[in-house]
Order: structure tokens, then sequence, then C-alpha cells
């Protein structure tokens, strides 16, 4: 296949599908929106699953890779109750199927797997449009423009590129998150550091729930989810920081302080990650030239397995475009049947379906049952 690829979006799937492309022999060009790599900080922890993420990176040629950034002992997790108990924990003895990084770390991984030059920072797109027989045009906000005949939009929830294959639009699911960091937590935290442990923690309840991680060294990571409209939270200034966490924890009186101070000893602003989707089973018709991967074709609310099925959507599609070098709609209606086919099948862990925030069983008693159940 000489037909150079362009990719949209220099996340974890396009840099997956641009690595996997590469090791084929395949030419591609990534167009990115930031300035640079390290224009914006990558967010926190990853657990990259033995059945998909991993699967990405040995399609990539990058397991030594990938083991040299797991941070040992972050398997560890709670489930701990409103009044601070720990009922239970799994402890990491590397056998584990979920191994944590950092975001960033493995973004940098897969950018140093590729020839320089291949990612064009400082891209923001404005428009794509169809030039008829497959090929298609891509405006940036600069005002220039590329043509291509295989474009890939890889770029997140509000995608540029989606209009040309879909009409849907994420909308709001009635969650949000408002996410947390506390620093030198040993020290300056001990309470909070204590109730998190070695790894991962989460007191559930039905509406309302507090995750939080573990990241290198004794930085402690939470997301607070809440169950409320968007009208609620535009009425919380998050400008004011200690304001924003009063309000945000009075959702949680009669919750242990050592839990309540992972949203009232924040050492930043808490941020208000509000939670997007797609319609469940999103789908499109076949255009010639197109295609869409990761949140841009499935956006979901957080559920574990955004960024594995990010990167194994670039992975297939690499690899499919490598078994048909001749016939790129082949390669492309092979690709979206297998992505079409994962979106129809329910999130589950470890066998078990996930519950939603909502629900009555979004309990640390309920969890526990069907980590029992699942032999853990």
């Amino acid at each position: 296949m000489r037909t150079p690829v362009t990719i949209i979006g220099a996340g974890l799937g396009g840099l997956t599908l641009a690595r996997v492309l590469h090791v084929h022999g395949i030419p591609v060009t990534v167009y990115e929106a930031e300035s640079s790599p390290t224009a914006r900080t990558q967010g926190g922890m990853l657990d990259i699953h033995d059945y998909n993420g991993q699967l990405a990176l040995k399609a990539a040629g990058l397991m030594d890779e990938f083991h040299a950034i797991v941070i040992e002992g972050r398997q560890t997790m709670r489930l701990v109750v409103q009044d601070g108990t720990v009922l239970h924990e799994t402890a990491d003895d590397g056998t584990g199927g979920r191994p944590e990084v950092r975001r960033g770390e493995l973004r940098r991984i897969l950018l140093d797997s590729l020839p320089a030059g291949t990612v064009r920072w400082g891209h923001k797109v404005s428009g794509a449009r169809a030039l008829g027989e497959g090929h298609h045009e891509v405006t940036f906000a600069d005002g220039g423009t590329v043509v291509t005949s295989v474009l890939v939009g890889a770029d997140g929830a509000w995608s540029r590129v989606r209009p040309l294959l879909s009409d849907a639009t994420p909308e709001y699911v009635g969650t949000s998150f408002v996410e947390t960091y506390l620093f030198d937590a040993d020290t300056r935290h001990t309470g909070a550091s204590k109730v998190v442990g070695g790894g991962s923690m989460i007191a559930p309840s039905p509406g309302k729930e507090i995750f939080a991680h573990r990241e290198s060294g004794d930085t402690l990571h939470a997301y607070v989810a809440l169950s409320r409209p968007r009208d609620w939270f535009a009425a919380i200034d998050f400008t004011d920081a200690s304001a924003a966490a009063a309000r945000i924890a009075r959702e949680f009186d009669g919750w242990a302080p050592e839990l309540t101070a992972l949203i009232t000893d924040a050492d930043v602003t808490p941020v208000l990650r509000p939670h997007y989707a797609l319609p469940a089973e999103h789908r499109w018709d076949r255009v010639p030239g197109v295609t869409l991967l990761g949140d841009a074709a499935h956006l979901a609310a957080p559920n574990g397995e955004g960024a594995n099925l990010a990167m194994l959507d670039g992975a297939e599609l690499g690899r499919a475009l490598a078994a048909h070098p001749d016939d790129i709609e082949a390669a492309l209606t092979e690709y979206e049947q297998a992505v079409f086919a994962r979106s129809a099948e329910p999130i589950t862990f470890d066998g078990a379906e996930v519950q939603g925030i909502d629900s009555e069983n979004n309990t640390a008693q309920a969890m526990l049952k069907m980590i029992t159940e699942q032999g853990h």
C-alpha cells in the first residue's frame, strides 16, 4: 500500500494506528491540534488490559517498552465503605492482567516509536469535506489544507471528521467527575493516604462515589463522581477552589473525613469533567476513504475501557490496511465490522457486567459480592 494514511489526532488510538502502519511500511502522517507533545498534561494512570490494550501494544511491537513503564503495586484495589472501613483489598501480586502506567508515559513510548516528522503539531482541524471518489480535504484553523484518500478521525469526542460519516453528536449522560490531586500525601494528607492504600480505592454508593489512585510517589489522584444535571454543576464557581470543594463535599455529608479529604484538602483547583456519550451501538454506512476510531467512533461514559479500546481500534485498523494493501475499502469494511460488533457488547469486569453509578447495587458490598463470585 503506497497511499499515505492521514490521521487526525495524536491520542493513544491515533498513535497506535500510526505505529502499526509504520511497522508494516505504510506511510502515515498524524495531524494534532496541540502545539507540542508537552503542551498539556496527559491525565493520570491507566490500567492496560491484557485482552485489548496489551494486544494493541503487541501489534505495535512495544511490549518491552510497555513493561518498562509499568508502576509495580498499583493493581492493588480497595473497596471502602462510607465510614472509611476497608471492606476488601485485592493485592497486586504481579499476575494481574491490568498493570498501571501513566498516560503520558504511554503516549511517550508511542511517539518515540515513530519516525521524526510523523506527527505534525499545531494543526487544529476546522473541518473536512468530501471531494468524491474516496478523497477528502481537511482544513486547518490556520487556513492550510491537506487532501487524502485514506482519512482516519482519531480526534476524540468532538471529532471534526465524524460529520463525514454520521450526524450523531455526544450528549451529557447525567454524571460528572470532579477531579482533584493531593501531593506529598504520605506526610501532608496522612488520613487520605492511608485509606487509599498503595493502588486504587473506590468508595461507591448509589448516585455518587469517590475513586482515587496512587500515582508515582505519594501523589493521590481522585475522581469524585456525582449523578447530577449540568445545571447543578453550572451553579458552582469552580474558579473558587475552596468554595467549589466545600459544595461538592456537602454531597458526602456523613462520610469519613479521610474520604472527604480527597475533596476538601486538594492541592489544586477541582476540575469538572462532565461525561458525554454517543448513542449506544453508534455506527455508520461505509463512506469511501474515511473511518473513525476511539472516542470519535464510540464515546462512552468512563468505564475503564476507553483508552484500551482506542488502542485496539488503532491496531486492528492498521493490520486491516496492511492485509489489504490494494483494496482500501475492503480494509475499512473489515475494520468497521469488528468495531460495530464490539460496541454492541456490554461492559464487563472479569466477566461480570459493570453496574452504573445510579444502580442500587453501586455499593461496596455489592461489588465485593461480584468480585467473590468471579473467584477473586
